[in-house]
């Protein structure tokens, strides 16, 4: 893409930002529904509802290499007003799932959000990292992702007022409740979610129209823009001969499944501990706090103190640090580092998507497209951590996050420059 007048780059960063916010109010409101469709749908396990996150995040998986060929055909601007009307239709199918209280329909819902998402973020991240100089998309993206993290606060904020209000009480009066009772308080509660996804349902078209109707350009991933390594596309003949793709894509595949955990299994997790709901729902914005704080730190500090490998390093020490510190004290003291993970994963996306695409010229869509599927961790490894949790506990299954760290700082070290020094 040629260089933008600065009016014109402004406009193009305002309207990111409200992609992204719309992104993450969607996203994050999935913390919430965990504990919420547990008692709402009656869900026996935590394990069984960790599959709101499993259904958003695999159809990252099954949805990024077909959204990279809907890109090629319609370009990014429509490309993203596709997902948003994608996105639009998964959410007014919250509205029969709530009326018909079917954990199915609400798992099918949140999938086809997730492939309206997918769409969107095969677009969007490639936009943001190819719309200025690649030394600071961190900033960028960190731009983009307190817009994303500023949503998931309020999206908990205002979806745990309206839908886990009271439930400490109506948990207890459902244990004495007859049965008709029961089925009427319960049709309630699930009847709840109604009227906030109309709403969203709704903002997202009328953003869908937005775009196709604003000055945003569209941008071709030729090459010709990307800097000096993009000459290794010329040499190219497939994105699989770019290893430090393939090593991007594995990053944040864990990476995503990492910060689902910190921010999605939190509240069930502070529950476990016999926290009441009613303090326990605000700890997911204690992890998206914390995002934000390193967010803020990133626009500052990134490229002007600190390369975005430098800062993807000490993220990942910070992990592996709190994610030890938080298994081995107990109480509100433990859920203080598992929220401290939104500090350690914060600059990480911002860190490795730029990284897994630099160069990549003629193959970028693809490139965005592949690390997009890597989104898929945020299905997988929390299913991961229900399982354990059931055969150990709660508090033990956080262990698990110290390996993917550890590979995290290997991509920092030596990943993301595979293949680049032949």
């Amino acid at each position: 893409m040629s260089a933008q007048p600065k009016s014109s780059y402004a406009l193009s960063m305002i309207i990111l930002g409200a992609l992204y916010f719309v992104l993450g109010f969607v996203t994050w409101v999935n913390g919430t529904l965990i504990p919420y469709f547990k008692i709402a749908c009656e869900l026996q396990t935590d394990l069984q509802s960790f599959l709101v996150a499993t259904s958003f995040f695999i159809a990252y998986a099954a949805m990024a290499i077909p959204s990279s060929f809907v890109l090629k055909a319609t370009g990014y601007k429509k490309g993203m007003a596709a997902g948003l009307m994608v996105m639009a239709l998964g959410a007014i199918l919250f509205v029969p799932a709530a009326q018909s209280r079917n954990f199915s329909m609400f798992l099918t819902a949140l999938f086809i959000l997730g492939t309206g998402s997918a769409l969107l973020q095969t677009a969007q991240n490639p936009y943001v990292s190819i719309i200025g100089p690649i030394e600071s998309a961190g900033s960028r993206i960190s731009m983009m992702g307190i817009c994303n993290k500023v949503a998931g606060i309020l999206a908990g904020l205002i979806f745990g007022a309206i839908a886990l209000k009271n439930t400490d009480t109506l948990v207890e009066s459902l244990k004495t409740m007859d049965a008709a009772t029961k089925v009427e308080t319960l049709n309630e509660l699930a009847s709840r979610v109604i009227l906030p996804y109309a709403m969203i349902a709704g903002v997202l078209v009328l953003l869908a129209v937005a775009i196709l109707f604003s000055n945003l350009p569209d941008i071709q991933d030729d090459g010709g823009d990307a800097g000096p390594e993009t000459k290794l596309s010329t040499t190219k003949t497939s994105v699989f001969q770019f290893p430090h793709v393939l090593l991007g894509m594995a990053a944040i595949f864990l990476y995503v499944g990492v910060e689902v955990m910190a921010g999605d299994t939190i509240i069930s997790y502070g529950i476990s501990l016999g926290i009441s709901i009613a303090d326990a729902r605000f700890f997911t914005q204690y992890t998206l706090s914390f995002m934000l704080l390193g967010y803020v730190v990133g626009i500052f500090a990134i490229p002007k103190y600190i390369s975005q490998s430098a800062a993807l390093k000490w993220c990942a020490i910070l992990g592996v640090i709190f994610t030890v510190l938080a298994v081995t004290t107990s109480g509100y003291v433990s859920v203080f580092f598992i929220a401290s993970l939104g500090l350690a994963n914060s600059l990480m996306w911002p860190a490795i998507f730029p990284l897994g695409i630099d160069g990549l010229g003629k193959f970028t869509k693809i490139g965005s497209a592949l690390l997009v599927m890597g989104i898929a961790g945020g299905a997988i490894l929390p299913l991961v951590y229900g399982w354990l949790s059931l055969h150990s506990s709660s508090q033990l299954a956080y262990v698990m996050m110290i390996p993917c760290y550890l590979y995290i700082l290997y991509f920092a070290l030596k990943g993301h420059r595979a293949g680049k020094t032949a």
